[in-house]
């Protein structure tokens, strides 16, 4: 079956408090808009279109053509953004994959494991979702006895019976394509918010008797959705965590884990040994922080021999 994702990255991240774009901060070096196109590669998505928005062309300047874009000029909730991609991919049969762009710790095996359960059961729609503690700030899922996903309720609207459900909605989705947008011709912004809500497909679909489900990761951490620089900072820790332990699973040995960066496209070999405060990042901003240093290493340079020249001079007056 064909797989194709789309890639929500039209916010501009006001909570962000910066000039950069959201989706271009960087995690461990690499902005979260890239680390989740490479996720939805790595499952076989034969299309990957990005939604854009605010920052538009610094967003396609960084991924170029390993995306295709369509833009969202105004911001009028996920339902309407998924909208703009109908044009490319509308009359395609298949699955779809939904997922934000601010969301870098999503995994391909989740990815792969939410998909497969969708295509398997042949589902309209397959939710994924995390059981949280606090799960104040997102949608809760609300299910069937039998299992089966009702409806997703976004917080501002919840019930104070809704609200006290701890299982939340990632904001990650895998559809049957021809379904989602023919559900996604059926929403309403009739809500809170006035938006056009994508979880309100989920309603349609469950409505028309279509087979809608969840998939619950076992790492809440995939749910995290980077919206200001706290996030962003516990979204570095727990890359960082998970980089150093792949590498030390492939025979790299980390002295001070709590002291050892690497960057997320940096390739390591077995039997290294990584020393306390090392710091990795891949060739390409290698090569910048290189070309920087040899200026400034030529600088010093001319400065030096200008004060010899200089000590010289003195010397001679006297």
């Amino acid at each position: 079956m064909k797989r194709m994702a789309i890639v929500l990255a039209a916010g501009q991240g006001k909570r962000m408090k910066s000039k950069l774009y959201k989706v271009l901060h960087p995690v461990c070096g690499k902005p979260m808009v890239g680390h989740v196109l490479d996720t939805v590669k790595q499952v076989n998505c034969e299309r990957s279109i990005v939604v854009v928005g605010h920052g538009a062309e610094a967003v396609q300047s960084y991924l170029g053509e390993a995306a295709e874009y369509v833009l969202q000029e105004q911001q009028l909730g996920t339902g309407h953004a998924v909208k703009q991609a109908k044009p490319l991919i509308g009359s395609e049969e298949g699955s779809t994959i939904v997922v934000c762009g601010d969301t870098p710790l999503v995994t391909a095996e989740t990815l792969e494991s939410l998909t497969q359960l969708h295509e398997s059961r042949k589902a309209a729609a397959t939710v994924l979702t995390a059981d949280m503690n606090n799960p104040k700030g997102y949608g809760r899922v609300i299910r069937h006895e039998d299992g089966g996903v009702l409806r997703i309720v976004e917080q501002k609207d919840c019930t104070p019976e809704e609200d006290a459900v701890r299982e939340i909605n990632t904001g990650t989705y895998c559809f049957d394509n021809a379904k989602l947008f023919a559900a996604l011709e059926k929403v309403t912004n009739k809500n809170v918010q006035q938006e056009f809500y994508l979880t309100d497909v989920i309603g349609i679909l469950v409505e028309q008797g279509e087979v809608v489900l969840g998939y619950q990761t076992n790492d809440y951490a995939e749910s995290i959705g980077i919206n200001d620089r706290v996030a962003l900072s516990e979204a570095e820790g727990l890359m960082r965590k998970r980089i150093n332990h792949k590498h030390m699973l492939n025979g790299v040995t980390i002295l001070d884990t709590t002291s050892t960066y690497i960057g997320a496209d940096v390739t390591i070999g077995s039997d290294t040994v990584i020393h306390p405060g090392t710091y990795l990042r891949e060739i390409r901003s290698l090569v910048r922080t290189v070309r920087l240093v040899r200026r400034v290493i030529s600088r010093t340079r001319r400065l030096v021999m200008a004060l010899r020249l200089s000590i010289r001079y003195w010397i001679m007056l006297r």
